[in-house]
């Protein structure tokens, strides 16, 4: 439960940062989470793929 709470303050904190950054920040910055998220998929795909 704590950690619950822990993780729907960290969620406001962000929220409320994206909130008053630019918009052209905000869109760069979700490019660069969204490319480093997939990334990090293909990593975790090719690296599961090869071990079997």
């Amino acid at each position: 439960m704590l950690f619950l709470v822990a993780a729907l303050l960290l969620l406001g904190v962000v929220l409320g940062t994206v909130a008053h950054a630019p918009l052209d920040f905000t869109l760069a910055a979700a490019v660069v989470i969204a490319v480093w998220l997939g990334v990090f998929a293909l990593r975790e795909r090719h690296g599961r793929g090869t071990s079997r």
